[in-house]
Formats: C-alpha cells, structure tokens, sequence
C-alpha cells in the first residue's frame, strides 16, 4: 500500500470512529407503538445539558439526563423502573422502552419536532369540552365506570379520565371533524385515547402501550358521579377497627403500628407502589403537605408494595423514590415479585380488601381507623384534586385537635 493509499484508509477509520450518535438539543415528538400500529405520541425536549424533559398539557416531567453508551443512548425516569433505549440514525430515532420487572418492551421512536398529532385541517371541529360518562369495557366483566374531563380550544383538546382508583393523568391531542384523541406518557405509563362521536355518544378505544386495548363508550352526563372513595375500603369486622403493620424499611429496620413513635399520634397510612403513577403523585402531595405544616403530633408510613422481581431491585427503587422527594418518613417494603391486590391483603389482615394503589389509612391518637380514602385524583384533575387538599387538612386538623 503506498503511502497516499495509506492516509486516505487512515482518514475514512477516523471519520467512521467519529461519527457523532449524540442526540442535538431540541423538541422531539416521541412515539410508543401499539400492537395494532396506533402510535401513542407525547413531546419531548432535550436540553442543552443533556436533560431531558417530557411534556404532557400542564405536566412537565423530569427525566433523567441522558446517557450515552457507545452507538446508543439511554433515558431513565429518576422514580419508575422503565427506561428508553434507542439509536440515532438518518431516518430517525429506533429503539424500545422496556420495563424489566414487567416482561414489557414497547417499540419507540422519535423525530424533530413540536405536533403531537398532526392536525389535517377539517372545516368541522365538533366541541368535546365538559364532563363525560366513560364506559370501559362496555358489556363485559371487566366493565368499570369513569369520569372524562375534556377542555377544548379550537382543534386543541386536553383532559383526564377519573376512575375509583384515581385518575388518568394529564393528556393532550386534538379533535378533528368526528374524531377525537389523546396521549400521555410520564415515564411509566403510556395511554392512548382515541374515539369518534356519532349521535352524540363518543365510541373507540382506549390503549395502554401496547398490552391491553380496551373499548370504551362515552355519553354526557354533567350529573354522573362515582362511588365516594371514603367508603370503597372498609376493615375486617375481627380488626376492632384498629391497622396493623409490621415490615422492615429500606435499610432493613422493622417498623410497627405497636413502635412508640406512634403512641399518642395521629397517623396517615399510605399503601403504594413506586411502579404507581398515582401513587407517585399522591406522595407528591404528602411531602408538599410536610413542608408546608410543621404538625409535632402527626406521623407518616408508606407501605410499599412492589412488582420488581427481587427484594434488592424493590429496595433500589425505594432508595430512588426517598432520594427524589427528600422523604423522610418510613417507606417499608410490604412485598415485593407482584402488586397483586390479593396477595397484597394477606400482608394486610386488618383490611376486608386491598382496592387500589393509592390508598390512605387515617388513625387517630387512640389507634383507631377514621376514614380510608380508596384512590387518589391528583393536579390533571383540577377542582377536585383541590377539594382533596382541603379535605385532607381539615380532616388531620381535625384529629390532632382531639384529645
């Protein structure tokens, strides 16, 4: 090989070897795709620094910054276990969010851009605002009711969906002549809803990544309420009306309903799971409510429950939840290989049921159950959210002022 050979085979190796993976600063249009090619689309901005940003209407979740590994990059939530790991190409971004724990792997994508849905133009844009009765899985076994809350500025659409077991989470998207969808993903959940209206009903299909598809049918109804979440979970009649507990903590303490720190105390009793979005905004909440109230008679416990398949990667993600919020009340581990609510009521005996992940025990100074809150309607939820708060305050006021 002459030597003018040799430095041209030696300028194309070091070109190839340097070829730059790196995403550019910027919005990006993330998509998850649907087993039956429905895209579950939400907005995503990189920052200079490398951090990343995920935006859902109001909803602004901090992501992890990413990480760069060889001719891939990944992009962690700083609380749930799923990650995103993809490659930079000409046509775009490749790869899958996977969830371990969970046996999931989601196909992603992504490209520049700032439109969630493209929008087609149609001359009619029918007006979805206002409260709507949700029928999921009309007909079925698994049939349940929900609330949909859909605000609307011209083709532009945002909402929730509020269930017994809490709500949807902030969503956005658009409606166009008959149709109407929506998105959302927070690093954890990924939903999809998408429907046409035809004699005033809404009808179509609700996703969840690409592992469950369920039908749903919609009609308004200003007047529909759910069931009252102080009375979805009630206590075993052998309990005398007092919770019991007893599970280690991250570090391995056992922490009791019998421990002295309890005596003579009002506490709030959390069972969650840090896989839970609903549960994630609720401890929010909680630990907004201790920073802002400085109440020397009241206690916090969270009773996790965890799908992670092993006792170290449930602890890890204890570890990461009580690192995010500064938590520095207990968080026990409860179980851990599944959230199943059944197995999760064996590890609770004082309960007749485990209904939802969030639920909150309140007790009083005599160790006594008051009330059970079964779920939780976080910020995508507005006025309601914001009835919880008061009612969640007057209601521990209440209790501590009692002796």
């Amino acid at each position: 090989m002459n030597k003018l050979n040799y430095l041209l085979v030696l300028l194309f190796t070091i070109i190839s070897c340097s070829e730059d993976y790196s995403l550019p600063s910027g919005s990006y249009i993330g998509v998850l795709h649907t087993s039956d090619n429905q895209e579950i689309p939400f907005n995503m901005y990189l920052l200079n620094d490398g951090s990343i940003q995920i935006y859902n209407h109001k909803e602004i979740v901090d992501m992890e910054k990413i990480i760069y590994e060889k001719d891939s990059f990944i992009i962690k939530s700083p609380v749930f276990e799923g990650y995103i790991k993809a490659k930079r190409s000409k046509e775009g971004v490749n790869g899958y969010f996977t969830n371990n724990s969970l046996d999931r792997k989601i196909k992603f994508t992504a490209n520049n851009g700032a439109e969630r849905f493209k929008i087609k133009n149609y001359k009619t844009v029918n007006d979805f605002s206002g409260k709507w009765k949700v029928v999921f899985n009309p007909g079925e076994v698994e049939e349940y009711n929900a609330i949909g809350i859909f605000d609307q500025n011209g083709s532009k659409i945002s909402g929730t969906f509020r269930t017994t077991t809490g709500d949807y989470g902030f969503m956005e998207g658009i409606s166009e002549g008959n149709s109407v969808m929506m998105s959302t993903f927070n690093g954890a959940r990924s939903y999809l809803f998408k429907g046409n209206l035809e004699n005033d009903n809404i009808t179509g299909y609700f996703y969840r990544g690409n592992y469950n598809k369920i039908p749903f049918i919609a009609f308004r109804d200003e007047e529909f309420k759910l069931s009252n979440p102080n009375s979805l979970t009630i206590m075993n009649e052998s309990a005398s009306n007092k919770f019991k507990f007893s599970f280690k903590d991250s570090r391995g303490i056992l922490v009791s309903d019998s421990d002295s720190i309890f005596d003579n105390k009002v506490v709030v009793i959390q069972i969650m799971g840090t896989w839970c979005p609903n549960c994630l905004d609720e401890t929010v909440f909680i630990s907004d409510f201790i920073k802002e109230n400085s109440y020397k008679d009241l206690r916090f416990v969270s009773l996790a429950f965890e799908y992670a398949k092993t006792k170290e990667k449930a602890i890890e993600n204890i570890n990461k939840l009580e690192k995010k919020f500064n938590i520095k009340y207990p968080i026990l581990l409860a179980q851990y290989g599944t959230s199943n609510k059944v197995e999760a009521q064996k590890k609770l005996p004082s309960l007749n049921q485990v209904i939802s992940y969030p639920t909150l025990i309140f007790i009083d100074r005599n160790k006594n159950v008051r009330r059970i809150h079964t779920g939780f309607n976080g910020p995508a939820t507005g006025k309601k959210y914001q009835k919880f708060k008061n009612e969640f305050k007057n209601l521990v006021i209440k209790l501590i002022e009692e002796h």
